[in-house]
């Protein structure tokens, strides 16, 4: 019986918990993968700001200090929805580089 079990489950579910290890592993590879994402989010939100630094808006429909003033929030929620589906790539080419420091593969 211990045969067949050994040919029906794969070796890792038989193995046990995972090791603590492990788990300080994938804790800080998930917190990799978050300061990349956060980092191309920085970095595409002063790329946008910069974009839209020469843009201005005739009125009615824009203009004067509150423009001003909330274009860096819009130009931030832009970078973050960007970031949050897919980005630019950047956040993958970050984390690869981070893990190597980290002498994680």
């Amino acid at each position: 019986m211990a045969d067949l079990a050994a040919a029906v489950v794969p070796p890792g579910l038989t193995a046990g918990a995972p090791t603590a290890a492990n788990t300080a592993e994938l804790a800080k590879r998930g917190q990799i993968e978050k300061t990349a994402k956060d980092f191309e989010a920085s970095f595409l939100s002063v790329m946008l700001n910069q974009m839209f630094a020469g843009v201005s808006t005739e009125a009615p429909f824009g203009g004067g200090h509150g423009e001003e003033m909330f274009k860096s929030f819009m130009s931030d929620a832009i970078a973050k929805k960007v970031t949050a589906s897919g980005g630019l790539g950047v956040s993958d080419a970050i984390g690869r580089e981070m893990l190597k420091l980290q002498g994680l593969s």
